[in-house]
């Protein structure tokens, strides 16, 4: 069995990247795009063109929106597993799945999906303990701010009280102004 013979059942076989887009969009338009796939090319300023040119160039957008052709657009079963690892212009349709009409979608469902898809992300995150609550902090600023090292280096946070502890100072470097009309008055030469 030749190549051919393989993957003539896939619609995306010989169809150019524009020509699918052109059929995308004239069925969903842009905004059906980008609400359901969150390629920033089907948003901002988009074009057929400018986004044949990033798709090109993007492999990972390209397979998305080639999977999203072939089961929204084209209606197709889900592919097995193994089919599933495959690039979408190298699965292999088996001959007794037809293309069935476009699947209708609309923005409330897209944006259904996508809280779904966050929920589902977050879940996962939190088995795997990455989202862990930060620690509640007094002020603005970020958890990330270390007091102890601030002050062995000389910054301050702006919302912090003075420091009373004799900071090193520079003697030569004749009269500074005090930190707290010039914060940089430590550092200047």
């Amino acid at each position: 069995m030749n190549d051919e013979t393989l993957y003539k059942n896939n619609p995306l076989h010989g169809l150019g990247l524009k020509d699918m887009l052109i059929q995308l969009v004239d069925h969903y338009g842009f905004e059906i795009l980008y609400a359901y796939l969150n390629i920033n090319c089907f948003n901002s300023r988009a074009t057929i063109e400018s986004s044949v040119k990033f798709l090109k160039k993007t492999d990972w957008a390209r397979e998305k929106v080639e999977i999203f052709y072939l089961y929204e657009y084209k209606n197709l079963p889900k592919a097995s597993s193994e089919q599933f690892k495959l690039s979408p212009r190298d699965r292999i349709v088996p001959a007794h799945h037809t293309p069935g009409e476009p699947a209708e979608l609309s923005l409330e469902d897209a944006e259904r999906l996508r809280e779904k898809r966050a929920k589902k992300v977050s879940e996962r995150q939190n088995e795997r303990g990455f989202n862990k609550p930060a620690k509640k902090q007094s002020g603005s600023y970020s958890s990330s701010w270390d007091d102890s090292r601030a002050s062995s280096s000389g910054y301050s946070r702006p919302d912090s009280k003075p420091q009373t502890d004799n900071a090193p100072s520079k003697s030569d470097s004749g009269p500074s102004k005090s930190s707290a009309d010039n914060p940089w008055g430590n550092w200047e030469k």
